[in-house]
Formats: C-alpha cells, structure tokens, sequence
C-alpha cells in the first residue's frame, strides 16, 4: 500500500506550481456558436459528481486499511505524507485574498468589427490569471470553486471549460488566498493580463473583465485524483 501513500508526494513533485494546460485546445475557442449546451454540461456535470463520489468512497476504504498496517516504511511514507499535504493542496485554506471574473463580450460579430477569438474568454486567459496568482505568493486558487493544483488542466469543451472533469460555463471566477497587495501587483505587472485588459476597457471589444479585494476566500481541498498520467515512447 505504500504507493497509495506516496501519491500525494509525486502530486507535489511533478513540477511547478504554475498551473499548465496539459490538455491544451491548441488554442481554440471555448464557445464557439450561439448554442445552448447548458442541459448538456449539466449532465457531464452530473456524472462526474457521481463518479468523485465514488472515488472518495473507495479512497476512503484504502486509508483506513493502510492506517492498519504496521510497517515501518508505511509509517514512515504516512509522516511524508502528512508534511506535504498542505502546500500539495489537499487541505483546505482560507483568509484574505483577491478574485478575478472573466467574461464573454456582450457584443456580436454584428455589433463589432472586431474577430470573433477577442470576444470570447479562453483557456489561455484563465491560465495567466492563475500564474500570475501564483507568481503573487498565492497560498491557494480556485477556479468556478475548484481547488487548483500543480497537475491540473484546463481544458476547452465547446462552450465550457473542464477542470478536473467537471465542465463549466462563463463567467469564470478566480480566487486566491493571499496578501490582496502581492497579488494585484503581480496581475498588474503581467503583459498578456494588461492586453487582455485594454481590450476590456475597448468599446469595440469590451470583454469581460472584473478585479475586487476579498476579505474571506475559501479554498477547500483538492478531491480529484492524484493519479499521474503521461505518455511512454513505443519500444520497437
């Protein structure tokens, strides 16, 4: 059992805190169309919740027989592990902090000149506001709620975005737990996050954008799965 318990440590390990899109759209858009897709997240939605739950579950069945086992090596992972499960992001945090809401234009192709991309929130927007928190000195982030950590991806669905399985329209919301100072100078002092944000502030564009204090941000514990995933090459 001892490779349950040092899941949580490869979690931490795997690289940066700089949240990456390992499941990259290769840049396209998150809403493409007018379509209502709202029934159909829903249910994704839905199923995932299920599905988490039952991991939890099973999850929870594998600590209480591991905490039976008296092995040395055991013993000594769990201590590991019970060090790193908080800067891994599997406690929750709360305390002051600042968080950020993208949202589409409410302008139309028929109301601009502008392109379509520049009306519309994508991965890419969501991923700089997330780094740029972290590069602030951000204890946690969350994004539509979801606790963010080192392996998550942020994925474009048609007219959501998917994290950790589950998919989420616009607005999106972004939350950090951290000094409100260190991290707007942070956000402040990013060059695509001041792009983005002129064109917010562009009568042609107008997208979405919303920056605010907080005196009480509340990150809860990641609850995906630790689980590692990677590509092995093809031996011949």
């Amino acid at each position: 059992m001892a490779w349950r318990l040092a899941t949580p440590l490869a979690v931490l390990l795997s690289g940066t805190l700089f949240t990456v899109s390992a499941l990259s759209s290769d840049g396209t858009e998150l809403r493409p169309g007018a379509t209502d897709l709202t029934a159909l997240v829903q249910s994704e939605a839905d199923a995932y919740e299920q599905l988490r739950a039952r991991v939890q579950t099973l999850s929870d069945d594998v600590d209480e027989l591991t905490a039976q086992v008296a092995d040395r090596d055991v013993r000594r992972l769990q201590r590991r592990v019970e060090e790193l499960e908080d800067p891994a992001g599997l406690v929750p945090r709360e305390g002051e902090g600042l968080t950020v809401v993208l949202a589409d234009s409410p302008l139309t192709t028929d109301q601009t000149d502008e392109r379509v991309e520049y009306l519309l929130v994508h991965q890419q927007d969501i991923q700089a506001v997330v780094n740029a928190m972290w590069r602030g000195g951000a204890a946690a982030v969350t994004v539509q709620g979801q606790r963010i950590v080192s392996t998550t991806g942020i994925k474009c669905e048609g007219p959501s975005v998917t994290l950790q399985g589950v998919p989420y329209p616009q607005p999106y919301v972004i939350s950090a737990v951290g000094d409100p100072d260190a991290l707007q100078a942070s956000i402040d002092g990013d060059s695509y996050l001041s792009f983005y944000r002129a064109q917010s502030l562009d009568d042609d564009v107008q997208i979405g954008w919303e920056m605010r204090e907080e005196e009480q941000v509340e990150a809860p514990a990641y609850d995906g799965l630790l689980d590692l995933s990677y590509a092995e090459s093809i031996e011949s």
